[in-house]
């Protein structure tokens, strides 16, 4: 845990090797549709109009990939920030005056030893 509260995540742990397999496997499709279009077609343009979709595809989902990783990752790090916010909150209200945490909280104090 971080000197703010919030959890350090483990760099290239299970993430990072995720992320190194869909990219080897991303180059491994394209390079086998490579090797099946160069023996297939004698003309470039007919290779190159054979890949385009491969490319495209693999490029797509890999890019998919890793957009929602991202997005994850930023989604588990505001939580991470919103709750150390939370505790700073919670101890604050805990510190100030019964009177003044039910002012500021708009809520009528309830409980013994309340000022009213």
């Amino acid at each position: 845990m971080t000197d703010s509260g919030v959890p350090e995540k483990g760099g290239a742990g299970e993430g990072g090797r995720q992320g190194f397999w869909v990219v080897v496997v991303g180059l491994l499709v394209v390079l086998t549709a490579f090797i099946v279009a160069v023996l297939r077609y004698e003309q470039a343009a007919q290779a190159a109009t054979a890949l385009g979709p491969v490319t495209a595809v693999v490029g797509t989902l890999v890019g998919a990939y890793f957009g929602v990783r991202v997005g994850s990752a930023g989604r588990e790090k505001a939580e991470a920030a919103r709750q150390v916010e939370s505790n700073k909150v919670q101890k604050l209200a805990a510190a100030a005056a019964p009177g003044v945490a039910t002012q500021v909280l708009g809520v009528e104090a309830r409980g013994v030893g309340v000022d009213r």
